[in-house]
């Protein structure tokens, strides 16, 4: 695998876990607290605004080596 499809991977494993851990503090917090739960929405939304906007860019890297291996073949 290539170094960028490398990165990739890595950037969205460290998203995954950033939700993860993130969920793993909210539940031990403690589900007493409801004025938070719109807090805990907003989150939860910018969380997937941005696992949303880091897709997007894995798959712009995908489509940039694609693109660079057809040139590196018909060279």
């Amino acid at each position: 695998m290539s170094i960028v499809v490398e990165g990739a991977l890595v950037l969205v494993l460290a998203g995954i876990s950033a939700i993860i851990v993130a969920l793993a503090v909210k539940l031990f917090r403690g589900a007493a607290d409801r004025d938070n739960r719109t807090d805990d929405a907003r989150i939860v939304q910018e969380l997937y605004q941005g696992l949303s906007r880091l897709e997007q860019r894995v798959e712009s890297l995908e489509t940039i080596l694609t693109d660079r291996r057809r040139e590196e073949r018909n060279e």
